[in-house]
């Protein structure tokens, strides 16, 4: 394995595009401060691109009644679907 490159302070900022160019394909970079290393600037994992059919692990399932609220009591009276309604579908007192 090849050693990492190694950068002090001022080179790190006058080079720094070719830095990112370099840790993206896959190198890594120590920069230094006095010439003692401080840090390490590592590639990020990969991340997996799932945008094809079928690229989740299991099917996912939306039952018929997925959006049926009326067994949630709470829900229900905070958004006046309990029944409190006037007949025009409103609640409360006329303005």
């Amino acid at each position: 394995m090849e050693a990492a490159r190694q950068y002090n302070v001022h080179e790190a900022k006058t080079h720094f595009s070719k830095i990112l160019e370099a840790v993206a394909t896959g190198e890594e970079v120590i920069i230094s401060k006095s010439g003692e290393p401080v840090a390490k600037v590592i590639p990020l994992p990969h991340k997996v691109r799932r945008t094809a059919r079928g690229s989740l692990v299991e099917p996912v399932v939306i039952h018929e009644d997925f959006d049926d609220l009326s067994d949630d009591a709470g829900f229900a009276s905070a958004f006046g679907l309990d029944g409190a309604a006037d007949s025009d579908g409103f609640s409360g007192q006329d303005a």
